[in-house]
């Protein structure tokens, strides 16, 4: 109950004091854009370029590789994202949704908050090791996002430019967050096979830098939460959350354990997967709609509802780890 209570308070804590922080700059109380880009934009690289490389490395310096299936967790993650987005791809055409609307439930159905919330919920309620998986479940999710999803909603865009520049895959390659991501991942792998003694106060680091850089990330998320029109798109947005919350799940936990990852470590990686595989539409999500001119209202709206549905998810979670 303590851990439930401790996730769930990081969680709203982050996300109300970022909408807090966002009022105050509408209601010019304190000096900075109204759309607080900037401030998030720091936030987020402190983040993705500091606090969590730091707590990659040292999760997977101790990370156990004696079962080589633990090598499957990238593909296993490469996996969640194209179950939910062609999922939302089938759907949005059975409900006839407009392009503009389709390509942002697109966004919603592929892209999931695995970085911020997922990690948050693994280290809290399984620990340090199970937090390294996190890192290679997540490993391809930006390279995929921008080179097959962010593409994928663009062509419903309604100003859809024909002529692309080349060389796209190499500049997201070339992108900051994924060069440190993968090199922390290398880090902390090259010191594992070395079997170089991790230093004994990493651990108690790592249970601080964890939480808060969820929290920092939460509270920038939190600077651009909008209420404004969630009613009106209710339908898309609970069918989103049957997407995430269900049909995904099912299927990538459904996988992992015919791969026999429930048979390594006590069943760790399998409670990782479960966890990570049934996370709310991602802050991501929100990009493409923003900058194809899609329909920012419903992706907004899916985001919305299934964050909030992790009241209900996150104690079925624990609940479904009883029996595992």
């Amino acid at each position: 109950m303590q851990k439930l209570v401790f996730s769930l308070s990081i969680i709203t804590i982050g996300l109300v004091i970022g909408y807090i922080s966002q009022r105050l700059a509408l209601a010019g109380k304190i000096k900075a854009d109204a759309s607080l880009a900037k401030q998030r934009k720091i936030l987020q690289r402190v983040v993705l370029l500091c606090l969590n490389p730091i707590a990659t490395i040292g999760a997977i310096w101790i990370l156990s590789f004696d079962n080589v299936r633990i090598t499957l967790m990238p593909a296993i993650g490469i996996l969640a994202m194209i179950t939910g987005g062609l999922a939302a791809l089938v759907i949005g055409k059975l409900i006839r949704l407009k392009p503009r609307q389709q390509g942002a439930f697109l966004s919603c159905g592929a892209m999931s908050n695995v970085g911020s919330i997922g990690a948050l919920l693994v280290f809290v309620f399984l620990g340090e090791a199970a937090f390294a998986l996190v890192a290679m479940y997540k490993l391809f999710e930006q390279i995929i996002s921008y080179t097959i999803w962010f593409p994928a909603a663009k062509s419903y865009s309604p100003h859809l430019q024909q002529k692309e520049k080349r060389g796209k895959a190499l500049k997201i390659l070339a992108d900051p967050f994924v060069l440190v991501t993968v090199a922390s991942i290398i880090i902390g792998l090259v010191l594992n096979t070395l079997e170089v003694p991790r230093p004994a106060f990493y651990s108690n680091l790592n249970a601080v830098i964890i939480p808060s850089a969820s929290l920092i990330l939460l509270i920038s998320i939190g600077m651009a939460m909008k209420f404004g029109k969630i009613q009106a798109y209710l339908k898309p947005a609970l069918l989103v959350s049957a997407i995430k919350y269900l049909l995904v799940p099912v299927v990538v936990t459904g996988t992992a354990y015919l791969l026999g990852l429930g048979n390594i470590d006590n069943g760790l990686p399998l409670k990782v997967i479960l966890i990570l595989s049934s996370m709310p539409v991602g802050f991501t999500a929100l990009v493409p709609p923003s900058i194809y001119d899609l329909d920012v209202d419903l992706a907004n709206a899916g985001w919305m509802v299934t964050t909030a549905l992790l009241v209900v998810v996150i104690p079925l979670q624990m609940l479904m780890f009883k029996v595992m």
